[in-house]
């Protein structure tokens, strides 16, 4: 069960408890207002303002963001003080962990859904490489290996206070991941809401495919916030993940061994060290190679091009309805203007304008227009 005064650090999102002020309390980083990553000047002060309120509450507070898991030590050595370890705190690390070889993939994928037109085999080159050098390896590995993320965030904690929680196989259901999450946390006997409106769904090959070629065309013609409507949710999200009936993603057959060596070394790892494990070590183990192996740089070219079929469909579409909305706000703006129109002909409204004209002319007057607008709310002329 949750300590009065326990803080845990987690990397992935948890859904918000229901109201319960003497009880748990979700900490959500002011950073996740901006921009994914926000700018480094709207950032600053930042942390300092989250580590307050987690000072400040009663009860207990989870901090939970992703990108936390690439922090440096003197980074977290400066987080975990400002949250008071080392005082009166009670501070427990929180990890969910899935296997590699669904990772991988999976962050191939993400990569693609971000602009990158990165091919697979390169990717899968360069998180491979013993140097691991360059943007891509940097971040695979700041959020992806497990005993450095546990080495980092836990040097300064007692094992029982760092926890793993594994994420089932596929084709589990999906309320043990979240009864795992109520173990770690003490979530038991809270009325919490457990569907939410943001998914995050998978493409399959053929599909992750169409969007990095989109990407190699379009890159230098859409800035991010086209990008992000268009590319990622209309044809990504919204019509390219209905198409569940293609071969999916996965690791290649030649690079798992590599995968489930590094696998084998983390579980090892992990026990050495005493962490609690909430779940099962085995579920690190990735499945095995799969028989079919759809390879996203060699792909099936006539399941691309359907599913380019069903992404221009979805463009044209969403193209129709903005022309539909379009001409209805241009209805009602047409209706507006006639309605101002027929307001300007009427003896009344031309009475009032020249009584406003003449008043303004004056100092008096005009002050005295100053105050009748103020008495009713407006700044315009028309009042």
């Amino acid at each position: 069960m949750l300590y009065h005064n326990r803080r845990a650090l987690h990397r992935h999102g948890i859904t918000y408890p229901a109201s319960r002020h003497d009880a748990h309390f979700l900490a959500a980083l002011d950073l996740m207002r901006m921009p994914w990553g926000g700018l480094e000047t709207q950032a600053i002060g930042a942390w300092d303002s989250l580590a307050a309120k987690v000072r400040g509450t009663r009860g207990d507070a989870i901090i939970s963001h992703e990108i936390l898991a690439t922090a440096s030590r003197v980074q977290i050595g400066r987080a975990l003080e400002s949250l008071g370890h080392g005082d009166d705190a009670e501070i427990h690390l929180v990890l969910s962990a899935r296997d590699l070889v669904r990772q991988i993939p999976a962050e191939w994928q993400e990569n693609v859904k971000h602009r990158a037109a990165l091919s697979y085999g390169a990717f899968l080159e360069r998180i491979r490489d013993p140097r691991r050098e360059g943007r891509i390896p940097t971040w695979f590995w700041g959020v992806q290996e497990i005993p450095d993320i546990l080495d980092r965030w836990g040097a300064d904690l007692p094992p029982e206070r760092v926890h793993v929680v594994t994420v089932p196989p596929a084709g589990g259901t999906p309320e043990l991941l979240w009864k795992r999450f109520v173990e770690a946390f003490g979530l038991d006997g809270i009325s919490l809401q457990l569907d939410g409106e943001r998914v995050n769904p998978s493409l399959g090959a053929a599909e992750t495919t169409l969007i990095r070629r989109i990407n190699r065309a379009v890159n230098e013609q859409l800035d991010p916030a086209q990008y992000r409507p268009l590319v990622r949710e209309l044809l990504a999200h919204q019509t390219l993940s209905r198409r569940t009936r293609t071969p999916r993603l996965a690791l290649p057959p030649d690079v798992h061994p590599w995968a489930a060596e590094l696998e084998e070394s983390w579980i090892a790892e992990i026990t050495a060290r005493g962490y609690d494990v909430i779940g099962d070590l085995d579920d690190l183990r990735g499945a095995p190679p799969v028989a079919d192996y759809a390879d996203p740089d060699h792909p099936d070219e006539a399941l691309v091009s359907r599913a380019a079929v069903d992404a221009l469909k979805a463009v044209l579409l969403d193209h129709a309805r903005l022309q539909r909305e379009l001409g209805q706000r241009e209805g009602e703006l047409r209706d507006t203007q006639r309605l101002l129109e027929k307001a300007h002909l009427r003896p009344t409204y031309r009475w009032r304008e020249k009584l406003v004209r003449r008043l303004e002319s004056g100092r008096a007057g005009a002050l005295a227009m100053k105050a009748y607008r103020a008495a009713r709310g407006r700044s315009s002329r028309s009042a």
